[in-house]
């Protein structure tokens, strides 16, 4: 009994403490929210906010006062004149105050800018920017000059690389349809230079021994047949027949006709046919040696004939409106930069390369004098004229990836901006397709000054309305 009386004051006496820990703590915080104290607060860091001026715990600026709610919404209530005084922040436009003060970020102290109906020329078609009056004094200390909007001839340059090979359709591979031994070389090292008409090879073929033997057969029945009177008109007729035939094929032997004359002239049989060069230029390729044994179809040797090269050249999807088959090039080497060689663009790939997404495009380029060489790289630059075209200076042009823009100069020392849309560009000049017209005016010097002058006075624009 005695234990529960004990248990139950204890508990009395715990209550009754803890009330008056709530009762003191109530007095407390009424007369703290009641006290209207200043609030200052860090513009960067809006967590930070201390009852007496001070610097940011975290980022050591000073610490700003904060107006309270009711103070706020009687200033809010009156609205600021059209034409009031404003003061803004040089490098940071969204800080802006009725006061001359400093700006809470950097420190730095706002300048006034006034805004004036007539003097700006009002909205401008570029969202963001706006039309600004910029006096001939201050243009001179930002170093802003024009640049006039003409008209020029323009041509599409394009450079890339080239590789020098052969020409295809200049090229002859040497071959025989006897089976047979090479008995003597008359080129014996690829690169050799030959005319047309050289020996190259002698080919022993008993195919064709025996092939001159039926003809030189043939060749003596008939003269025997003609001394003794030539027969009847029939039989003159199958001898010449026959003669005819055997002359035949021995042309298909690829035997030349002087060979052929020469065998009827000494009634001998060549034991060794010679194999001469089809076209002059240089022997690229030999895959014979003497003694070798041949089979009809071997390819023995490839003459090239190099007054003609092919150059190989790449170009991007992008200028494929601009190259046309027969339109003329040049080709220089890298360390022979005063020579130049003319050609013209002889094909045009049907198809793009599916890894590096260009086209294949080939070039002729006569080569007289053999200075081009087979495997060389060289520097192709392609010239496609587009005429007379309206153009602007390309340091007038305000570039940011979804638009472009320029300053065109409407008079009275005003500046307004203007979207355009541009064409090819070539030797320091846009084409203007949309925008401007021949004989406006642009900014083509401290345009970064003016675009920061345009922004900020839109951004002003933007808040006081």
């Amino acid at each position: 009994m005695k234990k529960c009386m004990f248990v139950l004051a204890s508990l009395l006496i715990i209550g009754a403490g803890t009330m008056f820990l709530q009762a003191g703590c109530s007095r407390n915080d009424s007369s703290h929210i009641g006290a209207k104290l200043a609030k200052f607060i860090c513009p960067m860091h809006p967590a930070i906010v201390s009852d007496r001026p001070g610097d940011c715990s975290i980022c050591g600026m000073k610490l700003v006062p904060v107006k309270d709610k009711e103070e706020t919404a009687r200033q809010g209530e009156a609205k600021p004149a059209a034409n009031a005084a404003k003061f803004i922040c040089p490098m940071h436009p969204e800080i802006i105050s009725d006061k001359e003060s400093d700006c809470p970020i950097c420190g730095m102290k706002l300048v006034p800018v006034k805004k004036s109906e007539g003097a700006a020329g009002g909205k401008s078609g570029v969202s963001g920017l706006a039309t600004v009056s910029i006096p001939d004094d201050a243009r001179r200390r930002m170093g802003l000059t024009l640049g006039v909007v003409e008209k020029r001839d323009l041509a599409r340059s394009i450079r890339t690389s080239a590789r020098l090979v052969a020409d295809e359709t200049r090229l002859f591979r040497v071959t025989t349809k006897a089976e047979g031994w090479v008995d003597k070389l008359h080129v014996s090292v690829s690169g050799q230079t030959v005319k047309k008409g050289d020996p190259l090879l002698n080919l022993y073929s008993p195919q064709l021994v025996s092939a001159q033997q039926e003809y030189l057969s043939v060749v003596q029945a008939a003269g025997k047949l003609a001394a003794a009177g030539g027969g009847t008109p029939e039989t003159s007729e199958n001898a010449k027949t026959m003669m005819d035939s055997a002359r035949q094929r021995l042309q298909l032997w690829d035997i030349s006709d002087e060979q052929i004359a020469r065998i009827e002239k000494t009634r001998q049989v060549e034991k060794m046919l010679t194999l001469y060069a089809p076209a002059g230029g240089v022997v690229i390729e030999k895959g014979v040696m003497a003694g070798q044994k041949i089979m009809p179809g071997d390819s023995l040797m490839v003459v090239a004939d190099l007054s003609v090269v092919w150059g190989e050249a790449d170009i991007y999807e992008s200028d494929l409106p601009f190259v046309q088959v027969g339109m003329p090039m040049e080709i220089t080497l890298p360390y022979w930069p005063d020579k130049i060689f003319s050609g013209k663009v002889s094909f045009i790939s049907p198809s793009l390369d599916r890894e590096t997404r260009s086209l294949r495009i080939r070039l002729d380029i006569p080569n007289q004098e053999l200075l081009l060489k087979l495997e060389m790289y060289a520097d192709a630059r392609l010239n496609f004229p587009l005429g007379s075209r309206l153009v602007a200076p390309e340091s007038a042009i305000m570039r940011t990836g979804e638009r472009s823009y320029a300053f065109r100069d409407i008079g009275e020392g005003r500046l307004e901006p203007v979207e355009v849309k541009l064409g090819v560009h070539n030797a320091g000049y846009f084409e203007i397709r949309a925008g401007l017209k021949e004989g406006d005016r642009v900014v083509t010097a401290a345009n970064f000054l003016v675009d920061s002058e345009s922004s900020m006075r839109a951004a002003l624009e933007a808040i006081s309305k």
